[in-house]
């Protein structure tokens, strides 16, 4: 997956039609921080975690956020959470096949 896909989907203006974390990190990306959190709260999976972990970076809760990826089994992310977001798109857009 490249990282064109995933600033493409990051930047559409509609929803993704996969629903889930792809879905979260839409959201997220334009600061619906609630519905974004909604999603990832409910997903157990280390994707889950990661995800939720970057919505909690992006709010400014490193403590929290620091949790969840201890969760995902990463390391504590640095840089833009722009860049953040779109390898996390990246690795999910890879997981599920689309694109």
């Amino acid at each position: 997956m490249t990282d064109a896909a995933a600033r493409a989907l990051l930047g559409d203006d509609r929803s993704p039609a996969a629903g889930g974390l792809l879905r979260a990190l839409w959201h997220g990306a334009r600061g619906e921080w609630e519905a974004a959190h909604a999603i990832a709260q409910d997903d157990p999976s280390a994707a889950g975690a990661w995800v939720h972990a970057w919505l909690h970076r992006v709010e400014g809760d490193d403590a929290n956020a620091a949790y969840w990826y201890r969760r995902a089994g990463r390391p504590i992310a640095a840089g833009p959470t722009e860049d953040e977001a779109r390898a996390i798109a990246a690795a999910l857009l890879g997981e599920t096949g689309a694109g």
